[in-house]
């Protein structure tokens, strides 16, 4: 079945503008998800989980207020299109 561009972005424009970016955030997701993943990837979606427990010192890392970055400031250094805690 084919749309038309024009009816999905006058569907897209009744939206709310929080809407509008939900919209535009799955449309990114579709778009990524097309795109067919580097050889490395595949390899790393077939290998096992790692289901290891996590040592004491990346557990003091995990915990660590060093190094933190604000997921606004990931956002904006990274060109992120989502929204970040």
């Amino acid at each position: 079945m084919a749309i038309r561009k024009e009816d999905i972005h006058n569907l897209i424009e009744l939206l709310p503008e929080d809407d509008q970016k939900t919209v535009f955030d799955f449309m990114q997701y579709l778009l990524n998800r097309a795109k067919v993943k580097p050889d490395s990837w595949v390899q790393i979606d077939k290998a096992n989980p790692d289901d290891e427990p996590l040592s004491e010192e990346e557990l003091r890392q995990l915990n660590s207020e060093a190094g933190y970055v604000a997921g606004e400031d990931a956002k904006r250094e990274f060109g992120l299109q989502v929204d970040l805690p």
